[in-house]
């Protein structure tokens, strides 16, 4: 499997950040699509999850998260007229995490990751050891 490395370049922190979620989707899209999935987008984007996959034995909700560090942070943040708002995951927001890694390593991991502030995702985690 090639490593696709992402270089972003934006003018503000909150914009950066949404690029690279932006890459994360579109990246797992592409590779769900490449092994052969069906990949289906919520309407909206109060979901807890970003895309859906069809892997045709059953549906998907699939939370996807980029990360450049060592741990990929779990909660979601956001800001509101009071300031910063940290939201842990809910038990059964999704079915799978894929991860992106800024130097294109794609993780996924089988299983909602609710109650955990953040994962080191290993190499046992990696796409294709996952999907065969």
């Amino acid at each position: 499997m090639s490593t696709v490395t992402h270089t972003v370049y934006t003018h503000t922190s909150m914009r950066d950040t949404q690029r690279k979620g932006d890459i994360a989707v579109t990246s797992s899209i592409a590779t769900f699509t490449r092994l052969g999935y069906d990949v289906s987008l919520p309407i909206t984007e109060s979901a807890a999850y970003d895309v859906v996959v069809d892997d045709s034995t059953g549906l998907y909700r699939v939370q996807v998260r980029y990360f450049s560090g060592i741990e990929v942070e779990l909660r979601r943040i956001h800001s509101n007229s009071r300031g910063y708002v940290i939201k842990k995951t809910k038990t059964q927001a999704y079915d799978w995490l894929y991860i992106l890694k800024s130097s294109g390593e794609e993780y996924l991991i089988k299983q909602c990751l609710d109650g955990r502030r953040s994962i080191r995702p290993s190499s046992g985690y990696l796409i294709e050891r996952v999907i065969k």
